[in-house]
């Protein structure tokens, strides 16, 4: 008799940014050129810096880093953390495979099964899976496209609140939608946290990448919330080296620290070699960073008029991270994504981007959307564009 497959499996849902990758990759063995929206993958060249200390790694044995990550790697971040005007000690700091297992490790130290967690969406899809995983259910504050995003009044937070919640999660800047939280909107929800003793985790990976006037605010630094607020971060996208799968989990709470540990010690350590590329990428030059900001925001200026221009189709200014979600002219997104994949081509290519409908729990939600990475040059994204722009004129399930 076949063993049965567990049901937090079969209900985990697939990537919305990866599910459609076989059907992308077929389409290369064709010969189709697939230019790739979906996925932020960035296009800009690793800090040279953290090249070079790859290249010359000193070391005879390759061996397990303790299970928090190496002390010297805390007390750089610590450091890049006081240049944000973040009061962080490097013991506050516990280095992550990558910023997705920071969040997976925050749900299992903090939250239990059939605990609730109180999330504006369209969100991160992974958040979703990582809730699955723990056996938390997620209550989404729904926000739209057609006010931009922006977030409900925090009275629509906490009209949510039932003896099951736990805790709120923000992404600021925002994934997928590009939003950015006012110092109101966060000082708002820190109040609410505060007085429900909810923790506040804030996923905050795209900190250098805002393109407003107002200044980032950090979750960390608001009072309210010194000993709620857990903090997700990632080298992945600050420094171009999502392969390098470092991330951090920070709390001032020691006794949420001590429950993150034990998780961590049950994986042993975090990547080796990650952690030495990342250690020598805190101290990149901001001439560097400040051209990676250039190049995005120009892109985004770029992205936004020309998906505007097209008939039918609309996105709101995205003010941070670098995606956007935008509506088109379809009956059915992810049936369009498909068959841009599977069945159209024009002059030899095709796109792929992800469908918006797996940023939201009700995948009812968000069906005639999409998100796309502005992570490609100008060039690249013009291509990508004319060959949307096709697909939309050619795709037989196109809105009147």
């Amino acid at each position: 008799m076949k063993g049965k497959v567990s049901q937090r499996g079969l209900g985990m849902p697939s990537s919305p940014i990866r599910r459609l990758a076989g059907a992308a990759r077929e389409a290369e063995l064709r010969g189709t050129t697939v230019y790739r929206l979906n996925i932020g993958q960035p296009d800009v060249p690793t800090p040279p810096q953290a090249i070079e200390a790859l290249r010359h790694i000193t070391r005879d044995v390759l061996e397990y880093s303790p299970s928090e990550g190496l002390e010297s790697l805390r007390v750089k971040m610590a450091e890049y953390y006081s240049r944000c005007g973040l009061d962080i000690r490097p013991d506050e700091i516990i280095i992550t495979t990558g910023g997705s297992e920071a969040v997976l490790f925050a749900f299992m130290a903090c939250l239990d099964p059939g605990d609730e967690i109180i999330i504006p969406e369209p969100a991160y899809a992974n958040y979703m899976a990582f809730a699955i995983s723990t056996g938390a259910r997620i209550v989404p504050v729904t926000t739209t496209i057609a006010d931009g995003f922006r977030l409900p009044p925090v009275a629509e937070f906490e009209r949510l609140i039932t003896p099951r919640t736990k805790g709120i999660l923000v992404c600021n800047p925002n994934n997928p939608t590009g939003y950015i939280y006012t110092r109101r909107e966060l000082e708002a929800i820190a109040g609410l946290a505060s007085r429900h003793g909810l923790f506040l985790f804030s996923d905050e990976v795209y900190r250098e990448f805002c393109y407003s006037d107002q200044p980032f605010v950090s979750v960390m630094s608001l009072p309210e919330v010194r000993e709620n607020a857990v903090l997700i971060d990632s080298v992945s996208k600050r420094y171009n080296e999502c392969g390098i799968r470092i991330g951090a989990l920070v709390s001032r709470d020691p006794e949420v620290r001590a429950n993150v540990m034990k998780f961590c010690q049950a994986r042993l350590s975090p990547p080796l070699l990650g952690q030495i590329v990342a250690e020598a990428s805190v101290d990149t030059p901001e001439e560097y960073m400040k051209e990676v900001y250039d190049r995005y925001l120009e892109r985004r200026d770029y992205l936004i008029g020309r998906i505007n221009a097209i008939p039918g189709c609309h996105s709101p200014m995205p003010m941070g991270a670098f995606y956007t979600v935008a509506s088109l002219p379809v009956d059915d997104a992810d049936e369009f994504c498909r068959w841009c994949l599977e069945e159209f081509s024009h002059e030899g290519a095709t796109v792929f981007m992800a469908p918006a409908s797996g940023f939201y729990t009700d995948r009812e939600a968000g069906r005639d959307q999409v998100r796309i990475a502005y992570v490609h040059d100008i060039p690249y994204l013009a291509a990508a564009l004319d060959t949307l722009e096709a697909a939309l004129r050619a795709y037989p399930g196109r809105k009147a």
